[in-house]
């Protein structure tokens, strides 16, 4: 079985032929879902205009624009708000990563109410919604089959053109479409997958719709025809659509705008788009009434001058009205239309003036001249009526009309109509304006450890049991002539206890083979996939099969936290590594260290009493270190600094080891940066545990701890135990403004001091990683009272009939069966909406010495900033409180 998993892990990462299936299957649903809605709306619209022959038309048609225009705009208010408009908008948002998603829910409700919109006889075209339809189907399926960010991407453009090139039956309008509007991207894996999607939905959207493989359409029945005395009226041809495509553009956004002015809700304002829409209708020939029907009768040169005229008038004033409202449809069909129509006019007008060319051959050129203008993408607008019509003779007026008019719009209205939308809904896509996030500007390269530990192929089980042991990873790569071909987890070491192996097998037999890897040239947006996609904790980054490095979820963690945070753009000179400028060694004779920041004398004392006993309990050292901040303007290895007080205060702590019989080790640095000095030291020192003390509050703007804490919560890779004591306890100078102050008061004597009481003690229990590990931080810590009672608690809803208690009878068989503390260990649940409240009014009314939290590096900082525990109750209780955050090198 183990063998198993590890062939479909292997099978299931994201590679290129796996795009190519992937692809297929997206331009299949997206052919069918194009097919269903142009059925559906087809069948309502004929219905519709079968209805106004046998009854009023002044009546039925209003009506049905009134009630199901409605309709169509209560399913999406209701059900997926998203599904508005026309729907190319949020998918361009989706693949720019803006705050927008699309699903299944989205295409199956604007698969309805675009039908329902269409049909009532709004002028609004299908194919924009079957773009949006088509997106959003591969937007799920991504979900289904995890890809990573780049590849969903892809697969979501592709579907957006399989959608495209489905409702046209046009594949290389679709491939067009994903390149020139959507992605810009012409990598083989982009063209690939669009190709492929936009193959397979033309050619299933043609075999369903009712039609051959056969490219002639009706529209090439009539002959075109193109000389080149006709050139000056394609060149007035692309004018005219330049500047009134121009100001349809404007108009556009005009009418978005004026309906919001109007503040009533979407199915309103679409009920009201359909009642005027019908109103218009009822009043025009009754070729309007159908809006494919008018497009078809357009180019077949039937119609009359002023007929074209209240076609192009009509199309376009109507199509401002129906769009406006956030209609689920589209503008392609519209301007295709209006386009035709303008291009029909000048077409007869040359005619009557010259009395040569096809009014045929300017509505098509029209209908590329104007949709170039309004989608602004020129290369489409061409392709797709070539598409169309396959026929030779459009391309040169074509790509007259087309790229004059799109050079005219761009003076006048410039840029994307679909970007100005986006814009009034508040996401911008200017490139000067979206910048690439950090994630993907950033490699595995730029966060990776260099210094990476490593275990042999043939080291033995003993020998990697001894390894672990003594450091804090979770999790070694497994070298073999500096080569990665593995990695060993505890969780491998757990599972040898189903089958129990001798002590001597070599680790090769029991790791992990082939593991994930990335390569330092890797974004850093990819490796957080891969590190969710599989869900692990760490990755190796490989270059030619060797390691170079490691990059963990810490290391991206802390490199976006210093990027909120501003840290990574600092001005003026920046600090340089701290100097040792005293230092004292014991024997190292234990198996870890911690290390105790000492900065205030009168809580030093409660806080080396604590470090050592957690490290009697664990048979760890201690490293005290005191920091000297020196101007960065002065080098900390040249400044002269005085360490009397300081080294006073490290015999303090070289007393209390002693007492203990603990190896102790000090330190006196002298720095830019106390946190950053702090750091220096763990690394050095290989620190598993820091435990520092905190004031209670910060008066830094921004800051939720403190600068200094903030950061060591960020970035320390070992425990954290952060001590709040009573306020008696603590230095009240008004100079002190963080946990560490550059200077130090002299030490007040401990007489005058009230002890710190730690008798009855609160650990508040959620099931986190972190609450298991201050639950075995308790044993050691509640030695410091004399008579000491533990109480566990969780915190539930009052709604909650039988809560789960689980956690804390786990917690308690721990503490008594295991630990066998001889102090009471009792477990309650407390009823409350809030769990800083409740814990808070638990402390105050029940007197607890101390409050112990779990809280996790996220826990800490982002729960603080949104109200909720840990700080809330460190600032709210006079009470001892302790906050401890495990390890986050791993899980």
């Amino acid at each position: 079985m183990p063998a198993l998993r590890q062939y479909l892990r292997h099978w299931m990462r994201p590679r290129r032929t796996s795009a190519i299936a992937e692809a297929c299957l997206i331009g299949l649903v997206a052919a069918l879902s194009a097919v269903l809605l142009k059925a559906g709306s087809g069948w309502f619209g004929a219905m519709r205009v079968h209805q106004s022959n046998l009854f009023p038309a002044w009546i039925l048609l209003p009506s049905f624009g009134l009630t199901f225009g409605y309709l169509s705009g209560l399913l999406v208010e209701r059900l997926a708000p998203e599904a508005s408009g026309s729907g190319i908008p949020h998918v361009k948002a989706v693949l720019a990563n803006a705050a927008t998603d699309i699903s299944w829910r989205t295409a199956g409700v604007k698969l309805l109410a675009s039908t329902l919109a269409i049909g009532s006889g709004l002028t609004i075209g299908r194919q924009g919604p079957t773009v949006h339809i088509g997106a959003a189907l591969a937007a799920q399926f991504s979900r289904w089959v995890p890809t990573s960010p780049d590849h969903r991407r892809q697969m979501i453009a592709a579907g957006a053109g399989a959608g495209l090139a489905a409702a046209f039956n046009a594949p290389i309008t679709g491939v067009l479409f994903v390149v020139e509007e959507l992605l810009r991207d012409l990598s083989s894996l982009t063209l690939g997958t669009a190709i492929l999607a936009s193959f397979i939905g033309a050619v299933v959207s043609r075999i369903l719709g009712g039609r051959s493989l056969d490219l002639s359409l009706v529209l090439t029945a009539h002959s075109t025809s193109f000389s080149l005395i006709e050139l000056p009226f394609f060149l007035l041809l692309g004018i005219l659509a330049g500047l009134l495509g121009s100001l349809f553009h404007r108009g556009i956004i005009a009418s978005l705008k004026f309906y919001r002015q109007l503040h009533i809700s979407l199915s309103l304002r679409i009920a009201l788009a359909g009642l005027i829409s019908g109103i218009a209708i009822a009043l025009l020939p009754p070729t309007f009434r159908d809006n494919s029907g008018l497009r078809e009768f357009l180019i077949t040169g039937d119609a009359s001058l002023e007929l074209a005229a209240i076609a192009f008038v009509a199309q376009f004033i109507l199509t401002l009205v129906a769009f406006g409202s956030g209609a689920p449809g589209g503008l392609f069909a519209p301007s295709l239309i209006i386009g035709s129509a303008l291009g029909y006019v000048v077409g007869l007008t040359e005619f009557y003036v010259l009395g040569i060319g096809s009014p045929a051959t300017y509505a098509l050129a029209g209908m590329g001249a104007f949709f170039s203008v309004v989608s602004k993408v020129p290369i489409t607008a061409i392709a797709i009526v070539f598409e169309m019509t396959t026929d030779f003779n459009l391309v040169l007026p074509l790509m007259i009309g087309s790229v004059t008019a799109y050079l005219i719009a761009e003076r006048l209205a410039p840029g994307s109509i679909y970007d100005k939308i986006l814009q009034l809904n508040g996401i911008n896509l200017e490139p000067a304006a979206t910048p690439k996030g950090f994630l993907a500007e950033l490699t595995a390269e730029d966060v990776m450890q260099r210094r990476v530990e490593t275990l042999g192929a043939q080291m033995t089980l003993d020998e990697a049991v001894q390894a672990f042991s003594r450091s804090h990873h979770r999790g070694f790569p497994v070298v073999d002539n500096s080569k990665l071909i593995g990695i060993i987890t505890q969780t491998d070491l757990a599972k040898i206890r189903d089958r129990p192996l001798p002590g001597d097998t070599p680790i090769s037999e029991v790791m992990t083979p082939q593991p994930v890897t990335v390569s330092p040239h890797t974004t850093l947006a990819h490796v957080l996939y891969l590190l969710d996609r599989y869900q692990l904790s760490r990755l190796p980054v490989v270059e030619n099969r060797r390691m170079v490095g490691i990059i963990t979820r810490a290391d991206i963690i802390r490199v976006e936290a210093d990027k909120l945070s501003g840290e990574t753009e600092q001005t003026g000179p920046q600090p340089e590594p701290s100097y040792i400028v005293y230092q004292t060694r014991s024997p190292s004779t234990g198996r870890g260290r911690i290390l105790v920041p000492i900065a205030n004398p009168q809580t030093a004392e409660s806080l080396l009493q604590m470090a050592a006993a957690i490290a009697r309990d664990r048979d760890y050292e201690l490293e005290c270190i005191q920091v000297i901040l020196v101007s960065r303007r002065s080098s900390p290895a040249e400044t002269s600094v005085r360490t009397g007080k300081s080294r006073k205060l490290l015999r303090q702590a070289e007393v209390i080891a002693k007492k203990q019989k603990i190896p102790v080790h000090t330190q006196i640095r002298v720095a830019h940066d106390t946190a950053q000095a702090i750091l220096e030291t763990i690394k050095e020192q290989h620190i598993d545990i820091l435990l520092m003390g905190w004031k209670g509050n910060t008066i830094t703007p921004g800051r939720i701890f403190g600068n200094v804490v903030d950061t060591l919560i960020r970035q320390a890779p070992c425990d954290v135990v952060l001590v709040k004591l009573p306020e008696d306890r603590q230095q009240t100078t008004s100079n002190r403004q963080e946990a560490f102050p550059p200077q130090l008061s002299s030490p007040t004597p401990d007489s005058l001091l009230p002890a710190p009481s730690f008798n009855r003690w609160l650990v508040p229990m959620a099931g986190g990683p972190n609450a298991k590990v201050a639950i075995k931080l308790l044993p050691p810590l509640v030695s410091l009272g004399k008579q000491p009672e533990i109480q566990l608690c969780q915190v539930i809803e009052s709604k909650e009939a039988k809560p789960d208690l689980s956690v804390l009878q786990q917690a308690i068989r721990y503490l008594v069966k295991y630990r066998q503390l001889s102090g009471k260990v009792t477990a309650v649940p407390v009823v409350s909406n809030s769990v800083a409240d409740g814990l808070i009014n638990l402390v105050k009314s029940e007197d607890f010495d101390v409050v112990v939290l779990g809280a996790s590096r996220e826990g800490m900082l982002q729960r603080a900033i949104k109200g909720n525990i840990p700080a809330q109750i460190a600032n709210r209780v006079d009470s001892t409180v302790i906050l401890v955050r495990g390890e986050i090198d791993g899980k």
